[in-house]
């Protein structure tokens, strides 16, 4: 493992912290409060002139508001209520963060009672709909080890009659599985929110951030760090990192990276630790307009996959980006905000739904060909937002299909065209259409091309440990770095590998929370096969 002792001196140690996403930020904070590191000592080099990764909000209401996605949340993300447990909520510093969400989370309880419509009218999904083979199956895949799923596919497991029952519209809607997606990776996910079952249909026990989580997160994170001196060195894009590799021991020695004026370079003494956020779901994405569709980019001019390309070349414990990064068609998908100054959408949504907003959750037209979902979170989404103003998210799961009502692939429509469609599933075309005349509604859609690169079929070995054999002062971090049993796609998995990452390079006798095994309480798995059965 390190070479650094338990009771070593960490004030002379540089720390440079690859990507400005949540896994980093955590790092730093750990870091800072855990190992003592001065806080000026911490470097987060970021390509982008913001943090956060995919933690994202930003716009305001002229040009309009925009999330790539969210992260839901529930009770168990024990690493992640443990990082926002110290930092302070930056509209009530007396409060944390972690304290702000669970407040936020007892006047906004999850109860979905519109999760799935067809033809503009709610779906009964009381019963998921697994038929006896199917609740076998999945019985049979949990009990299935790992290590036999190997580049797996589920659509290797399960019949086709799986993929039309009520369970899969929900889970495919909720976590943005496809039938193609990694098989170990939907067996984990069964595993790891085995509790979750009995409230599947409803989105019971989901949590949510008060706002949109980068001003829920993010900022408060940036805010404390930058208060303790970390460096937040924006437009450094990393390119390149050297390694000195021997039989019993590897060590980083080099970071190359590019500003706007020029290349540079950071020779590491033996002081100095780099963390590494190898790969990104939201590199290269483009932001269309109400009038402009969205582009999709490629791996050219990608900064992150790129940079893990040239690490992985190094050495066969370093990961094989290729399987996560080279199926642009199979990893896309899209999503849209809409910022409204018109109440008229909120009010109809929140009459038919039975919802008040930010309690519903998702809601799916089942019988919409790009598979659209839109939610509408508590208002105000933004820490920024008018009163009069209202925004909501949605998402499109298969952007190359033609629309129902706009005969065009969802990839190649314009803002306006995304509205035009969602508003015929629902059956409002007619009530929204003085909203669009008058310009009050503006739909922002945004193309994600890695944006399902996490669940790509997989085999071991082509995510690197978060500490890799003989590592000697650096660590991977994030949704491409392997963590045994925790589940990719969540910010837990960011913050777990923060942790595992911080307490073995610094040698502080200390492990990361552990992982809750609701499998192993019987009652858990009594309510779990019950709902299977339902």
């Amino acid at each position: 493992m390190s070479h650094h002792s338990q009771d070593k001196d960490f004030s002379q140690t540089k720390v440079y912290l690859v990507g400005g996403g949540i896994a980093s930020l955590a790092s730093a904070v750990y870091l800072i409060l855990e190992a003592g590191v001065p806080g000026a000592n911490i470097h987060v080099m970021e390509q982008e002139d913001i943090s956060g990764g995919a933690l994202d909000g930003s716009g305001e209401e002229g040009s309009g508001y925009l999330i790539r996605g969210g992260r839901m949340h529930e009770k168990h993300y024990v690493c992640y209520w443990d990082l926002l447990s110290r930092i302070p909520s930056l509209e009530d510093p007396r409060q944390t963060v972690a304290e702000e969400t669970f407040a936020f989370n007892k006047l906004y309880v999850s109860d979905a009672k519109a999760r799935l419509l067809r033809a503009g009218e709610k779906l009964d999904n009381s019963s998921l709909g697994l038929s006896k083979k199917d609740q076998v199956d999945m019985l049979r895949l949990w009990f299935h080890p790992e290590g036999a799923l190997d580049e797996m596919r589920i659509e290797d497991w399960f019949s086709a009659d799986f993929f039309h029952s009520n369970f899969w519209l929900l889970w495919t809607t909720m976590f943005a599985f496809q039938k193609w997606s990694s098989l170990a990776e939907m067996r984990r996910y069964f595993i790891r929110f085995i509790h979750l079952l009995p409230g599947f249909h409803h989105l019971g026990g989901i949590l949510r951030t008060k706002y949109n989580q980068y001003d829920s997160v993010v900022r408060p994170l940036e805010t404390w760090l930058r208060g303790r001196g970390v460096q937040f060195d924006m437009r450094h894009q990393v390119i390149n990192i050297e390694f000195d590799l021997a039989a019993d021991q590897k060590t980083a020695r080099v970071i190359h990276y590019r500003t706007s004026e020029s290349e540079h370079q950071i020779m590491l003494s033996d002081e100095d630790f780099v963390f590494i956020t190898n790969g990104s779901i939201v590199e290269n994405s483009d932001v269309g307009s109400m009038d402009r569709a969205p582009v999709l980019k490629g791996k050219a001019g990608s900064g992150a996959w790129q940079l893990w390309e040239r690490i992985a070349a190094q050495h066969p414990d370093f990961g094989n980006p290729e399987v996560f990064c080279d199926y642009i068609d199979l990893q896309k998908w899209e999503s849209f905000t809409v910022t409204l100054k018109d109440p008229t959408f909120f009010e109809y949504m929140e009459s038919f739904t039975g919802n008040v907003a930010g309690t519903g959750g998702l809601v799916t037209m089942t019988d919409s060909n790009w598979l659209m979902s839109v939610v509408l979170a508590a208002q105000p989404h933004f820490a920024n937002q008018p009163e009069d103003v209202n925004v909501f998210w949605g998402y499109g799961l298969y952007p190359d299909r033609e629309g129902n009502r706009v005969k065009k692939k969802m990839s190649v429509c314009s803002g306006s065209e995304i509205l035009e469609e969602l508003f015929h599933h629902l059956r409002i075309t007619g009530l929204m259409r003085p909203v669009l005349e008058a310009g009050k509604a503006n739909c922002l859609p945004v193309m994600m091309p890695f944006i399902d690169s996490l669940f790509m079929p997989r085999k071991r070995g082509d995510r690197p440990k978060v500490i890799p054999e003989d590592a000697t002062n650096f660590a991977f971090l994030g949704q491409f770095a392997e963590l045994p049993h925790d589940c990719v796609f969540t910010v837990e998995y960011s913050v777990r590998c923060a942790q595992t990452a911080v307490y073995a390079l610094c040698d502080l006798d200390k492990e990361p929370n552990p992982i809750y095994q609701g499998h192993h309480d019987p009652q858990v798995l009594m309510k779990a096969v019950a709902a299977l059965a339902r």
